[in-house]
């Protein structure tokens, strides 16, 4: 069995900035793609970015330029760093991975909660 944890959502002023960290534990024997998607209030789940274990990387087209994904594989962790945080950025976020515990199979997170006030 996998296990995600997120961490470092908070309360931040628009333009500002946050780091996101996601680690994954458990009897893991390798992670394929990790990846963050976000839920605002109303709205489905959105995909923000992923990265796979090469490190290639992909992003939404609302957050390119101002988002950076990156792993840590020895870690089994993923990061986000958001830089000039906008209102519509509001959400909770989780982390998804692909990650081989006997099988392949998604785990996910329990989410962070991320507020950008205006």
């Amino acid at each position: 069995q996998v296990q995600l944890v997120e961490s470092g959502g908070d309360l931040v002023q628009a333009g500002g900035s946050l780091r996101l960290s996601c680690a994954a534990s458990g009897n893991i024997d390798s992670i394929n793609v990790m990846a963050w998607y976000r839920q605002a209030p109303g709205k489905q789940r959105e995909l923000v970015a992923h990265i796979d274990s090469g490190s290639r990387t992909n992003y939404a087209g609302s957050v390119k330029g101002r988002f950076t994904v990156s792993r840590d594989n020895v870690k089994n962790t993923v990061y986000l760093q958001m830089n000039s945080l906008k209102y519509e950025d509001t959400a909770v976020y989780y982390c998804d991975a692909e990650a081989h515990s006997g099988s392949y199979r998604t785990y996910w997170g329990r989410g962070t909660q991320v507020t950008v006030s205006s």
